[in-house]
C-alpha cells in the first residue's frame, strides 16, 4: 500500500487574505512559559513573574527543555480543508445546513477519481462539457460517493500572488453534474471553487448582479454538497481512478469548515 500526501500546510508564512499566525514555544522557552502558567494563577504570582522570580529553574528539568507548544491562529480555510454545508448558507435543500461537525464521514471516505485540467489556464473555467469530456477520457462511469478530485496544478502557484488571484475555477454547471452523478465530496488544488474572489468582486460592483458571487458555493444552499480546497500533488496519482481518498475533517464545534488531511492510498 501507497499512501499519498495531498495536503497543504497551514503556513504562517503565506501572505494571503485570512493569514495565520502560528506563535511558537521552543523546548527552551518552554522552562519560562511552565513559569508563567503556574505562576499566573498565584495571588501576586504575575507581579514577581515580571519581576523576574521563577519557581522553578532550568537545571531541574531535564535537559532545561519542556514540551514545545504551538498556538495556532488561523482561519479554517487556511491550508486543506473541507467545506461543510454551512459555508454556503444557513439552510441547505430547505433544512439547517450540516456543520462540519455534522458532516456523514462516509462522505470523506471512499473512491477516488482524478479529473485533469491540467491543461487549463487563468482565466479559464472548467465547464460541464469539460468535465463530461474529462470522464469520458478516462473511460470512467461515477459512482454515487465517489470523491471527485479536480487537478489543475494551482498548488504550484503557492506562495506566489497567482495563486491567490489567477487560478482556474469551476462553473455551477459542472458541480451541478457532479452531484447529479451521487458525488457529495469535490476536492480541487487552487485556492477557492469558484472563479477568483477578486474578479468576482470587480464584477460584481460593476454589474450589480448577484450570480456573480461564488455561484458554485452558493448552490450548496440549494443541493447538498462537501468540498475541499486547497490540496496539492494530484499529479502524483498514478491512476485516474482505482484508489482510495481519505479527507477526515478535524471537528470544530460550529464551524463551516475544518481542516484535514487529505490523502490517496494506494493499494
Amino acid at each position: 500500500m501507497k499512501i499519498i500526501d495531498l495536503s497543504t500546510p497551514i503556513d504562517d508564512g503565506l501572505r494571503e487574505t485570512h493569514a495565520a499566525k502560528i506563535d511558537r514555544i521552543t523546548h527552551r522557552d518552554g522552562v519560562d512559559h511552565f513559569n508563567w502558567v503556574i505562576m499566573k494563577n498565584q495571588d501576586g504570582g504575575l507581579e514577581r513573574f515580571e519581576k523576574g522570580e521563577r519557581i522553578v529553574a532550568p537545571d531541574e528539568i531535564p535537559d532545561a527543555e519542556m514540551l514545545s507548544l504551538e498556538i495556532v491562529h488561523s482561519s479554517v480555510h487556511m491550508g486543506s480543508h473541507v467545506d461543510a454545508p454551512y459555508h454556503y448558507g444557513s439552510q441547505s435543500e430547505g433544512k439547517p445546513s450540516k456543520k462540519i461537525e455534522d458532516l456523514p464521514l462516509e462522505w470523506c471516505y471512499g473512491p477516488g477519481v482524478v479529473l485533469d485540467f491540467s491543461f487549463k489556464s487563468y482565466p479559464e473555467i472548467i465547464s460541464k462539457d469539460d468535465v463530461e469530456n474529462a470522464l469520458e477520457d478516462i473511460g470512467y462511469k461515477l459512482n454515487s460517493l465517489d470523491i471527485v478530485l479536480i487537478r489543475t496544478d494551482g498548488d504550484q502557484m503557492l506562495g506566489t500572488q497567482n495563486y491567490v488571484n489567477r487560478y482556474v475555477g469551476m462553473a455551477p454547471e459542472a458541480v451541478h453534474f457532479l452531484l447529479d452523478q451521487g458525488i457529495k465530496m469535490i476536492g480541487i488544488d487552487t485556492i477557492g471553487l469558484d472563479r477568483p474572489c477578486f474578479d468576482m468582486f470587480r464584477e460584481f460592483l460593476d454589474k450589480r448582479d448577484t450570480s456573480l458571487l461564488w455561484p458554485a458555493h452558493f448552490l450548496g444552499r440549494q443541493r447538498e454538497f462537501a468540498h475541499m480546497e486547497r490540496l496539492a500533488n494530484l499529479k502524483s496519482i498514478p491512476y485516474s481512478h482505482g484508489f482510495l481518498v481519505s479527507c477526515l475533517p478535524v471537528r470544530v464545534k460550529d464551524a463551516g469548515a475544518g481542516w484535514c488531511r487529505a490523502v490517496a492510498i494506494i493499494e
